[in-house]
């Protein structure tokens, strides 16, 4: 079926990267070059990994990593904001924000075409897993599941644990959102069988498509890549799978990165294919909302 609606298409691009240190300035220009690679290609709206700043510090509980945070605004979205002017894009980043003192989060920062803040998600659901102690730096966001709107349209922004969550796609969908954005820190514990890494990663890939899927939206997913050891031991540590993509609204794959190499994506998205594919999948037509009021309870009986 074909909407008579004129095409409205769309670019986007993803930088998958390793990071190396806790220098930032070096991490944000390895970003930045990136970045302006995928704009001279085109592209119009562009995602970073989570917590792109700095190594993954979660992996263990050190109260000198609370350092590493910085307010919002602060030097990060002076740097970002003046990337995405100079650059006449859309560009999502992650940052390790403090709000105050003994407060911080996760937070995407969205910056549209300009150097001021177009808008901020805060990580909703926080981990408390080995290697990944998150509970312990982040405290849970409180803005919600709302959309930001942008020049393209309206970004679905979550963070990398929201991914397995389908109450958070579905809320970000409800409320408008065009295309669902997930910038992650994800990765594999070395002590693990490769048939167990590659059902983890399997788990991870088929969570994120099946949000596209039921919420008739494409899914951009930027990842980082390389081993990051942990502070406590340099034998042990966390091997990110990169293995970034961009899928459709049917769940389609577009384009994917390796597992082990720094990448960039780009694709270029029919913005239309949404509305013509939720006329003929109507789920949200469907939901049986009269009967889904348990939702909001822990457990059933």
């Amino acid at each position: 079926m074909k909407s008579n609606t004129a095409n409205r298409r769309l670019k986007v691009g993803l930088v998958q990267q390793s990071v190396a240190s806790n220098n930032k300035q070096e991490n944000w220009k390895k970003s930045a070059d990136k970045v302006r690679e995928l704009a001279a290609d085109g592209c119009q709206c562009i995602l970073l990994q989570e917590l792109h700043s700095t190594l993954y510090f979660c992996q263990n509980e050190d109260v000198n990593a609370f350092d590493l945070a910085e307010p919002i605004p602060g030097l990060a979205t002076e740097f970002f904001g003046a990337l995405a002017r100079e650059c006449n894009i859309v560009l999502v980043t992650s940052l390790f924000e403090k709000r105050a003192p003994g407060l911080y989060h996760n937070t995407a920062v969205v910056f549209d075409r300009s150097d001021k803040i177009a808008g901020t998600y805060r990580k909703m659901h926080i981990p408390d897993d080995p290697g990944f102690y998150e509970k312990f730096y982040f405290t849970p966001g409180d803005l919600g599941f709302q959309p930001i709107d942008t020049s393209v349209g309206k970004l679905g922004v979550l963070v990398c644990w929201d991914q397995w969550y389908p109450e958070a796609a579905r809320l970000m969908a409800m409320n408008g959102a065009e295309i669902l954005f997930y910038p992650t820190a994800i990765g594999w514990d070395r002590n693990d069988t490769k048939e167990e890494q590659y059902r983890q990663q399997g788990a991870w890939e088929t969570i994120q498509r099946a949000h596209g899927v039921a919420n008739s939206l494409p899914v951009v997913v930027a990842n980082r890549v390389g081993f990051e050891a942990s502070p406590d031991s340099p034998d042990v540590g966390i091997d990110f799978w990169g293995h970034s993509f961009i899928a459709g609204p049917q769940g389609e794959l577009l384009a994917m990165a390796s597992d082990e190499q720094e990448a960039t994506l780009s694709v270029e998205l029919d913005m239309e294919r949404s509305e013509n594919i939720k006329r003929i999948w109507p789920y949200f037509r469907d939901r049986r909302i009269d009967a889904y009021d348990k939702l909001n309870q822990r457990w059933g009986k």
